[in-house]
């Protein structure tokens, strides 16, 4: 499956749990921008990284319009657990049926090892106020996430 293009609506009605338990879409993020990043696992080294370099950013990327929602397979109590221990100032959206992350195209095959399985694939979708994809970042870099945002949308240099 092909990631979500440029252009595309989002799904706007795909409901989820947030950290909280508490039912969430990106419907109810519509008339705002959006980043949303797919991460295999809360409280492992990269998405630890990743995690940490938006928190970091994030009040540059808010200046910008953005709200920030992360995805993974992770129930809410990891997601809370995750939140609090690295003191995250964002949403966390549970997804363990996958729905969100096939939907965006974030779900495929990996290998490791040299054995190949399906899993999440670490991608990053912005959205516009309309929920449509602007940009989509496949190779992320963790420990820079934030920054490289910042420098597609040519904020930083």
């Amino acid at each position: 499956m092909a990631f979500l293009e440029i252009g595309s609506l989002a799904p706007q009605d795909i409901v989820l749990q947030n950290q909280g338990g508490e039912e969430v879409s990106l419907g109810q993020l519509k008339g705002q921008k959006v980043i949303v990043y797919f991460y295999p696992k809360a409280n492992t080294p990269s998405c630890t990284k990743e995690a940490c370099s938006l928190r970091d950013g994030y009040d540059k990327l808010r200046d910008l319009g953005y709200a920030i929602v992360g995805v993974s397979p992770d129930k809410p109590r990891s997601l809370t657990n995750f939140i609090n221990k690295q003191s995250l100032n964002f949403d966390l959206w549970s997804d363990p049926e996958h729905q969100l992350t096939e939907a965006f195209g974030a779900w495929g095959e990996k290998s490791m090892y040299g054995k190949t399985y399906m899993g999440l694939l670490r991608t990053t979708f912005l959205l516009d106020e309309e929920g449509k994809v602007t940009h989509v970042i496949e190779k992320v870099i963790s420990k820079d996430h934030a920054n490289q945002i910042l420098r597609l949308l040519g904020v930083v240099a």
